[in-house]
């Protein structure tokens, strides 16, 4: 075992909560609303009402058959050696690939939001650098600071849609499905996607939880929670911005931040909606790092996932630069290709592994 730490039900919940919410609050109104325009609450809620249950039944059934075992583990268990260290290797590389778009995420939004003339690459090595020093210290640890971050999670998100309740303007909801179902269904593809499918890397840390009875329940009560909190920052971007406006902007819940003004007084507090998202997306990129050295060292049955943290912390930067030449290419690359990439490794994969291991058991009754 190269992860000795163990975590209880109550810190799988805030962690749930805290990675589902992860970069989705500040691109999930943009993408949806591209498809869906005004009626965003529906994908929302459409989304919110079948995703959740649909991905944590499937986990749970897949942890079942080897609940003591990591995704990595399994996969060699299920195909046997080598087809299973060819998807352990697909799944670290999913892995991977992720963190790199979390942190390329990270650098573009503060250089074009918040310090325009400072080097991304100056962002990016700060950040990973405090990710590193995260999954060295490991699983433990990290859900110990998303305890002690959630309080702060709550307080501001609370904030912040109070202060733009001023702001709200209902005529923005209509008309309500001016352009049928079609652009809803469309429009919670994403809306699934982003928040419930592509953080499978919870598989990783599933099998230290140590009330085992009691994963379900927190994987289901996470992911509601922080699927009502997208939709209601959605519904938010759409009141206060409109539709097109919500669609143009990249950052929409950012812009929506700006527009807070009490009594002329408390203005421009984009700085509530920037902490959120630094806490939450510190915990999904963490999630998704230590996935991508845990799963490598369990792959190539090393002593110590740790001596991997560092070489492949360095390879991640280069890789991040390197992937999307701007800005712009990076935004379609999330949204034209990213959902179906996700889609691969987060619901068919699992899916496939829970048939086989199926079979593999009744075939074995037999």
């Amino acid at each position: 075992m190269l992860e000795n730490g163990k975590i209880g039900s109550r810190q799988l919940t805030i962690l749930v909560i805290l990675y589902t919410i992860g970069d989705s609050i500040l691109v999930i109104p943009s993408i949806v609303a591209s498809e869906a325009e005004q009626d965003v609450w529906i994908s929302g809620i459409v989304s919110v009402a079948i995703a959740p249950l649909l991905m944590v039944f499937l986990y749970d059934a897949l942890r079942k058959c080897y609940p003591d075992l990591t995704v990595v583990e399994y996969s060699q268990k299920i195909l046997g050696k080598w087809l299973g260290i060819a998807l352990s290797l697909l799944l670290i590389s999913y892995f991977f690939i992720t963190a790199a778009t979390y942190l390329r995420e990270m650098g573009d939004f503060i250089t074009i939001q918040m310090m325009p003339d400072t080097p991304i690459q100056v962002i990016i090595v700060l950040f990973l650098s405090i990710v590193l020093m995260a999954t060295r210290l490991g699983l433990e640890p990290l859900a110990r600071s998303a305890e002690i971050l959630f309080p702060f999670v709550v307080i501001l998100l609370l904030s912040l849609m109070i202060f733009l309740l001023p702001e709200i303007q209902f005529q923005n909801l209509q008309p309500v499905l001016e352009g049928g179902l079609k652009p809803v269904i469309k429009g919670s593809i994403p809306f699934i996607v982003f928040p419930f499918i592509e953080p499978v890397a919870v598989l990783m840390i599933l099998p230290f939880v140590s009330q085992k009875n009691r994963i379900r329940k927190s994987l289901l009560v996470g992911q509601f929670l922080a699927g009502g909190v997208l939709i209601i920052i959605t519904m938010l971007a759409i009141l206060v911005l409109g539709s097109d406006s919500t669609a143009r902007e990249i950052y929409p819940t950012y812009t929506l931040a700006k527009k807070i003004n009490i009594a002329d007084f408390l203005t421009r507090l984009e700085a509530i909606l920037a902490i959120i998202w630094f806490i939450t997306i510190f915990i999904r990129f963490s999630l998704f790092f230590y996935a991508t050295v845990l799963g490598l060292a369990q792959t190539l049955q090393l002593r110590d996932y740790r001596y991997l943290v560092f070489p492949i912390g360095m390879i991640l930067v280069v890789f991040t630069i390197i992937m999307a030449p701007n800005t712009v290419h990076y935004n379609k690359m999330i949204s034209d290709i990213w959902p179906y990439y996700a889609l691969t490794f987060g619901f068919l994969i699992p899916l496939l592994l829970l048939i086989i291991a199926k079979v593999q058991k009744i075939g074995g009754s037999n």
